[in-house]
This record gives C-alpha cells, structure tokens and sequence, in this order.
C-alpha cells in the first residue's frame, strides 16, 4: 500500500534528477495546483491532464524562465511513468496538498528557488571575473562538486567549449568557401533555382565566401540526445562531461549523420582514443578529440597569453551571454509564486 512517504520519495527523485530549469517538478506542481484550485481533474485518471499540464507548466515557466520545455514529447511523458511520477501516486500527493492548503506546491516552488540561488552563486564568479583572474577548471567543477548543480554540467560544459570555439574562429577572421566546377554548369543552369536558394551560387556568381561560425544545436534541450553544436565548414561536434570509452564513443557517433565529428571530453588517452574508434569502425569519421586539458591550456593562452588584449575579454564576455541565456537568474521570489502565497503554507512534513 503506496502512502504519504512513497509519494514524497517520488517527488523528490524527480527534483533531484532535473536540471535547474525542473520542468518536470513544476509541470507536477501545476497538476496539483489546478487540483486544488479549480478541481475540474480527475488525478487518478491521467489522460485528464497529461497534454494539459504541459500547457499549465508552460505558463508558469515561461514567467519564471522566460522559456518553455523543448525537449521531445517522449521524454516529456516518462514524467508519468512508474518509475517517475504515476497516476496512483500523484493522487496521493494531491490529497496530501489540498488537505495541507497547497504544502506540497511550496515545497516543489521551493526547490526551484533553493537551486537557483544556489546556481546564482555559481555564476557569480564567472560574470565577476576579469580575464586576469578567470579560472575555467574552478568554473567547471564548481558544477562538479555542487549535488544540486550536476545536472546541469553539461550543459555548462557545452557553453565553456562554444565561447573558446566561437570567439577564436571569429578573431582567426575564418572564412568558407563554396563554388561549382566549371564542368557542372549544365547542371547547375537547370537547377539556378535551387543553388541560388539554397546555396547563394548561380551562374553569374559561382563561388560563394562566408565568413565561419560555430552554432549551438539548441538550448535547454535536456536529456534529448543528439548534435551539440555545427561548424559551417562541416564539422560536427560533440561534447561530453564524461571520460572517453567504448560505450560513449558509440553513443557519440550513433547519433550525429556527419563524416567528421569532433569529440570534446573530459579525458582520453591518445592510444585509448585510437583503439576505441577502431573497434567501432568509425576511426575515419573522427576529425579529432579534444580533452579538458586542452579546453584549460587554450582558455589560459586566450586570457592571459600573447593575445589576450585582443581576445581575453571577448571570450568572456561571450561566456557569460550565454551562460546568463541559457540560465536566467532569480533575483526575488517571481510574482507568479509571490501571488500563491506559499509562504504562509508552513505544513512540518513540507518544509
């Protein structure tokens, strides 16, 4: 028989398996929150709520975050699942909250809270950081050595590697080109169409210069696997917080379509590296690998080498843009929450 505690241990395994943004958490507080207020669902019936909720999280988050979920439904509906949050024990969390007045809403409201103040002391230090003092290791692993953090280092991980990426090809003044031979042009008249669209070439201009970039795949994407970030010179590239081995390594080039892959990780031995791509057959598809050892020797050059009045502070500053886009601060407690009240709900068992 599934009781009060049984509930609560749910709950908080959901919060302690999200990242900062606790989409899921908030997406449960809704449900109960609606619940309680409106009580036009049947919490034993899940179909009663689960596109809804999505919508009534939506509307929180995008007030509190300025941002809504993106990751895949799939991934959004394990939230249900009986190793997550079911039916049977959302109703007993409901019954819990309208009895305590909304105890349960707070304490998840609470969470959020706890965790980005605790996220904002983090970043302190990278957005006061001057390019003489910037330490990208104690960065890093100020995420590592935080509990409440972790979940999001790879995301933190992903951020440190594009500003290094983005700010050196940008001040490198790197450049693409494309063009079309000269045998191809009875082709490419009967498609001008096409390369004109698609690829800025016809048969007056066929050759086409861009200057380079490096893209982030997408921000807030969670637990969704697939290409961190693009080059516009082919290159895709994959980062990973993680030690390089046989199974990551399958992982990695598994889910990227690209001949050439980049690998960014936290550690791999060149002769470790080598046996591993070719026990998969996806050596030639390696352009390279690039370790956190090499992440901290090119941020220390960038900073404080030979050019660091030309790129230091551009460097960081493109850190800390990103980094305050991807995680926006909570200053005060949101309006939204404020609104609710929860701070006089002071049930013992929710503190």
């Amino acid at each position: 028989m599934l009781d009060r505690d049984d509930a609560k241990n749910a709950l908080d395994n959901v919060i302690k398996k999200s990242r900062v943004h606790l989409y899921k958490p908030i997406q449960i507080a809704e449900i109960l929150y609606r619940d309680r207020t409106v009580g036009d669902i049947d919490l034993a019936n899940l179909e009663d709520y689960r596109t809804k909720s999505k919508k009534w999280r939506d509307i929180v988050s995008l007030e509190l975050l300025g941002r809504v979920c993106t990751s895949s439904s799939k991934f959004q509906d394990n939230l249900f699942e009986a190793n997550a949050m079911p039916p049977v024990l959302i109703e007993i969390l409901g019954k819990e909250n309208r009895k305590t007045g909304g105890a349960v809403e707070a304490y998840i409201y609470r969470k959020f809270t706890n965790k980005h103040y605790q996220l904002a002391n983090a970043l302190d230090y990278c957005l006061n950081a001057t390019k003489e003092d910037f330490d990208v290791k104690k960065f890093i692993d100020s995420f590592w050595n935080e509990p409440g953090l972790k979940r999001s280092l790879d995301k933190i991980y992903e951020i440190v590697v594009y500003a290094l990426f983005s700010t050196l090809v940008e001040a490198l003044e790197m450049q693409v080109e494309i063009s079309v031979k000269e045998s191809a042009m009875p082709l490419l008249e009967e498609f001008e169409d096409f390369s004109k669209k698609v690829m800025c070439l016809d048969t007056a201009n066929l050759t086409n210069i861009q200057d380079a970039k490096v893209y982030r795949a997408g921000v807030t994407n969670a637990a969704d696997r697939g290409l961190d970030m693009y080059s516009s010179w082919g290159a895709a590239i994959q980062i990973k917080h993680l030690s390089l081995d046989v199974e990551l390594a399958q992982s990695i080039v598994g889910s990227v379509s690209s001949d050439r892959v980049i690998i960014v990780c936290k550690d791999a031995e060149k002769d470790v590296i080598i046996s591993l791509l070719t026990q998969i057959g996806w050596k030639s598809h390696i352009q390279s690998v690039v370790t956190e050892s090499d992440l901290i020797k090119w941020y220390e050059k960038a900073l404080r080498g030979e050019y660091s009045e030309l790129i230091g502070q551009e460097l960081l500053g493109r850190l800390c843009t990103e980094i305050t886009y991807e995680f926006p601060s909570v200053d005060d407690t949101p309006q939204i929450i404020k609104s609710r009240e929860y701070d006089k709900v002071n049930n013992p068992y929710w503190i």
